[in-house]
């Protein structure tokens, strides 16, 4: 177990390689956080335009047209996540190749498998309808399931998007096939993520300190404080665009080995039969 652990966060530290080398693939990221809160302001604007609107709705019971409302915003805010995540996908895989992807690239390979996108958002967002109604049932119990039901959800769906790219199955072939592959892999992959965790973890924890650091600053030193906070602000947004391309590398050289036995470029192949061992 502790060495599969050390293995998979050498190969962490080969996907920050590839990112190094690929700067360009931080941008898919930056991308989706720009559109979720246009998705997020497109939704909340009219809420509260029309606050005496929606007041007369929640007064009425019509409790469905809410419903509606957070659907549909699922729905949107899946698409954008699952739309960026599969054109940095896109280029990884072929930056794998030895190839030198732009933007473009990413962009038109993740617009050319639209269909199977909508359809895959339109199922996460039906799954992210229904844990959230079972975790409103019940304070604590409804909580407890649905987190349980989200982390084996989380698993299922590990390789849903490479799938989509590479294959191009629909959103339950693309489930089913994600399936396959963690099962023949016995589940290694999940024990890889936890190297991954610490390497994005280390990674955190200067822009972490800062915070900290400006916390105890702001009394005494209160400007120098508020400074140092907005820095390790800054940092850490930087972190999450950084964390999100280095997951998704990740799971792209995963998917690569795990699904072709093939060792993607930059990865060290020792390593890599080490993390995932396939049946």
């Amino acid at each position: 177990m502790f060495e599969r652990i050390h293995a998979s966060f050498a190969l962490a530290v080969s996907s920050w390689r590839v990112l190094h080398n690929n700067k360009r693939l931080i941008i898919f990221p930056i991308l989706s956080g720009i559109a979720c809160l246009f998705v997020l302001a497109s939704f909340l604007t009219p809420l509260v335009v029309f606050q005496e609107e929606v007041q007369k709705l929640n007064d009425n019971n019509q409790s469905w047209v809410f419903f509606v409302i957070g659907f549909a915003f699922y729905f949107c805010n899946y698409f954008v996540i699952i739309f960026f995540n599969a054109a940095l996908i896109s280029c990884a895989l072929r930056s794998f190749q030895g190839e030198n992807p732009t933007l473009g690239d990413g962009l038109r390979a993740a617009w050319s498998q639209l269909p199977q996108i909508l359809g895959w958002a339109l199922v996460s967002a039906t799954v992210g309808m229904l844990l959230r109604g079972i975790e409103a049932c019940h304070e604590k119990a409804g909580q407890f399931i649905s987190s349980i039901l989200g982390s084996i959800w989380t698993v299922m769906t590990y390789f849903v998007v490479p799938v989509i790219v590479v294959e191009k199955l629909g959103p339950f072939g693309a489930l089913t096939r994600s399936l396959s592959i963690i099962k023949r892999t016995w589940g290694e992959t999940l024990v890889g993520k936890l190297g991954l965790g610490v390497f994005l973890f280390l990674l955190a924890l200067p822009g972490i300190a800062l915070l900290v650091i400006g916390a105890l600053l702001l009394q005494t030193v209160p400007a120098v404080g508020i400074a140092v906070m907005v820095v390790g602000g800054i940092y850490l947004l930087i972190d999450m665009a950084v964390s999100a391309a280095l997951d998704s590398i990740f799971i792209s050289a995963l998917y690569r080995y795990a699904s072709q036995n093939e060792v993607p470029a930059g990865f060290d192949s020792a390593m890599m039969r080490q993390a995932v061992r396939t049946s």
